[in-house]
């Protein structure tokens, strides 16, 4: 199991090599107030694939930390109700 692990990996990484070598032409982005970046477009393909990542993380750190205060907040209810039921027994 472990080799075809090792395959998928090297398999993937000559696709992505050959991505990048068929995408090296320099390309222009245009932003606001005539500001300009050349670069390669696998460059900037994964700047922005980078950037988007960040922010897809970034956007669920929100949902987790709630998520996390919620399972503490119900262990602590969790123990109390044992040590109620405990106390009672």
């Amino acid at each position: 199991m472990r080799y075809i692990g090792w395959l998928l990996q090297m398999l993937l990484f000559i696709i992505l090599l050959g991505f990048a070598l068929k995408n090296g032409q320099p390309v222009t982005l245009h932003y606001f107030f005539g500001y300009e970046w050349q670069s390669t477009l696998v460059i900037a393909l994964l700047i922005f694939f980078v950037v988007g990542a960040v922010l897809g993380i970034l956007a669920t750190l929100g949902i987790w930390f709630r998520q996390r205060r919620e399972i503490a907040r119900m262990r602590r209810e969790i123990a109390e109700l044992k040590k109620h039921l405990d106390v009672h027994a």
